[in-house]
């Protein structure tokens, strides 16, 4: 017997919220498998920024700075 949408989504409804946003989370997966693949590029690059700060080879800036030169670009 094959379990129809509607019973499925009966029994979600009942999980408790983090259960229903651990099974969202897997259901779009399933829809985007690049998905992925895209979160290991960005943990990636996160890690490579981080190291690079580290090191010192990335150049820092104040946020007062950064601020002012944003608003001052979008007046």
């Amino acid at each position: 017997m094959q379990t129809s949408l509607k019973q499925i989504e009966e029994q979600a409804l009942g999980l408790n919220s983090e259960e229903r946003a651990k099974l969202a989370e897997v259901m779009l997966e399933s829809l985007s498998p690049t998905l992925v693949e895209v979160e290991a590029a960005w943990a990636q690059e996160i890690a490579e920024r981080v190291a690079a700060y580290d090191k010192g080879e990335m150049p820092v800036f104040a946020a007062e700075d950064v601020f002012a030169e944003a608003k001052r670009i979008i007046r």
